[in-house]
């Protein structure tokens, strides 16, 4: 047999896998059935229910996985326990509710929240509950990995406040006088829609670049942060199979990397095909369940837990996951049976018809319009682009390419109206854009052969470019398009500024991590 992930032959090595010839024609589901009978059927190596990992939820977030509860107690005393990996997410109501997430090295007792609107006084004392992930090993490839997770629900917020928090368990208090430094604050959107400034990038990954990522949204004060998937890389193949490769420990480095920003900057992340781990539950999302709690208003409280919606100010914002549509990397094609999209487009006419929300912007992983190396997904454009163009959507964010690509104003495939750098365009009229901004750390794409970078200072002369989309059966077809505005080869960020009030407008800016801006537009609707 082969040792899976490495091609190498083995002897008296277990066989975790899925063999690659078959895992290319099961879907991840399909997948998951087959390696659960394996692991089941050699209960000597793998305890029992650890595959499915998921774990112990008491209301925080979605109904959790099947799988291995928490420990009740630790062998190791709390106070040598130190959190670690803190970040934040909305509640589906960003002005009174906020989900405080990290993580603990080893099982801990009765771990909590501490906060208050002082850093002197914590006085609320909120529970948390633990979510256990179990990673089976491999020997001689990879070992057995124990992840705990905290997670605490916070509701009944004051809007437009700023809170202390700090976290803790049995042993180890936030408001001892040793562990005070680790308070930090927080901020609930306002009551009622006033400027806020968000950012938005993909395709993080642990590195210098992604560290580097972070400083830069940091110093633009956002309210929260948006990441369009292909969070961490621990799965490094992202094709959505048990034989790609795999490190569990990636998301320790990750969460550790991340945590000066999003400790302070919810981190409203969703799905991308990297997040697709296949060892924890059928669709592969038991990782992202444990590691997250997300607002729970999506279309099932067992489907992705990268699809939901809030709104903060004057602006909707809709997230998807786009392994369900996607031509490209099938492996969770269809998964939901249609009931995303359905959701999506009543979500839309709910956010449409809502007066304080002038906007609506919706983030999602695989590109609609692009022209780098995965160039766009058909899928996407057949399930999902007749209802941006229905409900008149403002502004689409994507990664998974590794660059920066800004479309004009989108319409019925085509260009509706040109959007240079320093343009306006006007959704009701013109059509949607489509901002590709898969430049988060991750290793950079390229463009097509020929094909030059234009971008703000350093504007090229405009013209088709000769791309391709995916089709159904992982086909792609050629196509010449104009809509290809703005391209930038290096690593960079969105910024955007929402105003409210007579004239409503995003303000959208491109940032490199040296914070120069290589791009800028607005949005206006009706005007």
């Amino acid at each position: 047999m082969d040792i899976p992930g490495t091609g190498r032959p083995g002897t008296d090595i277990p066989d975790f896998g899925v063999p690659p010839r078959l895992a290319a024609r099961m879907s991840m589901a399909e997948q998951y059935e087959y390696l659960r009978g394996r692991l089941v059927s050699r209960r000597t190596l793998v305890t029992a229910g650890a595959v499915a990992g998921g774990a112990l939820v008491s209301g925080c977030a979605r109904t959790a996985r099947s799988g291995s509860p928490a420990p009740a107690t630790s062998a190791v005393r709390g106070a040598a326990v130190v959190p670690f990996g803190r970040h934040l997410a909305f509640g589906a109501d960003p002005r009174t509710q906020m989900r405080i997430s990290w993580q603990v090295p080893s099982a801990v007792k009765k771990p909590f929240v501490r906060i208050g609107t002082r850093p002197d006084q914590l006085g609320t004392r909120a529970a948390a509950e633990i979510r256990h992930l179990h990673t089976p090993g491999v020997r001689g490839v990879r070992p057995v990995v124990e992840q705990y997770y905290v997670h605490a629900a916070l509701t009944g917020l004051a809007p437009g406040t700023t809170y202390y928090y700090g976290v803790g368990h049995d042993g180890w208090d936030p408001a001892t006088p040793g562990h005070r430094a680790t308070i930090t604050p927080f901020r609930t959107a306002p009551a009622s829609p006033e400027r806020f400034v968000f950012t938005a990038f993909g395709d993080q990954g642990v590195s210098r670049a992604g560290k580097a990522s972070d400083n830069a949204l940091l110093k633009q004060n956002p309210a929260f942060h948006l990441h369009a998937g292909d969070i961490c890389y621990a799965d490094g193949n992202g094709a959505g199979k048990t034989s790609d490769g795999y490190d569990a420990r990636e998301w320790d480095r990750f969460l550790t990397q991340n945590d000066p920003v999003a400790r302070s900057v919810p981190w409203m992340v969703t799905t991308g095909n990297h997040d697709m781990e296949a060892w924890y539950s059928p669709d592969g999302y038991g990782g992202q369940y444990a590691r997250f709690a997300l607002p729970d208003n999506g279309f099932d409280p067992h489907g992705s837990p990268g699809v939901y919606a809030f709104t903060y100010g004057n602006v909707g914002f809709v997230a998807l996951d786009a392994n369900d549509v996607s031509y490209e990397i099938p492996a969770n094609l269809g998964y939901s049976g249609g009931r995303q999209t359905t959701w999506l487009e009543q979500k839309l006419k709910e956010l449409r018809a809502a007066k304080d929300v002038d906007f609506v912007v919706v983030f999602f992983h695989h590109c609609a319009y692009s022209t780098s190396a995965h160039a766009s997904d058909g899928g996407v454009r057949a399930a999902w682009l007749p209802l941006f163009t229905r409900y008149q959507v403002d502004l689409v964010i994507n990664g998974h390419n590794h660059v920066y690509e800004r479309t004009d104003a989108v319409k019925g495939g085509g260009v509706g109206r040109a959007v240079p750098v320093g343009g306006s365009t006007d959704p009701t009229r013109d059509g949607t854009v489509y901002v590709t901004a898969g430049g988060g750390g991750r290793d950079l794409y390229g463009f097509p052969s020929g094909v030059r970078d234009s971008y703000e200072g350093h504007v090229t002369r405009h013209g088709a470019v000769h791309s391709f989309h995916w089709a159904e059966g992982q086909h792609n077809v050629a196509e010449t398009v104009e809509w290809s505005r703005v391209r930038y080869t290096g690593f960079s960020f969105l910024r955007v500024e929402a105003e409210a009030g007579a004239a409503p407008r995003l303000k959208v800016s491109a940032l490199a991590q040296s914070g120069a801006r290589i791009d800028h537009f607005e949005i206006r609707r009706g005007g």
